[in-house]
């Protein structure tokens, strides 16, 4: 019975194409996150004195900003994918089990 309905959700339209959406839009996502990421890093690896001129009269740096940037980046991107998941990722699921259970 669970193998039966296991085949039919892996032969509805909706599944195949909510599964192509949603692998391509997590791969879009994790690259955006790898290259503001490893930007950062290179950027720390490569242009120290950019990174460490004084903003103002402080000891603050241009480097922590860009730093906390890049924190704000993740939480934000994060925000985004869990926002479309559970709005439109999850409508799709519960479309697709309403219709195997038929």
């Amino acid at each position: 019975m669970k193998e039966d309905i296991n085949e039919k959700v892996r032969a509805n339209p909706k599944y195949q194409q909510l599964v192509k959406t949603r692998t391509a839009y997590g791969w879009f996502m994790t690259i955006c996150m790898l290259i503001v990421y490893y930007g950062y890093i290179a950027l720390i690896a490569f242009n120290k004195e950019f990174l460490s001129q004084k903003l103002g009269e402080g000891v603050t740096t241009i480097g922590i900003p860009i730093g906390v940037g890049v924190i704000v980046f993740t939480i934000v991107i994060t925000g985004i994918y869990v926002r479309r998941a559970n709005n439109e990722f999850d409508a799709v699921t519960a479309e697709i089990i309403k219709e195997v259970k038929q």
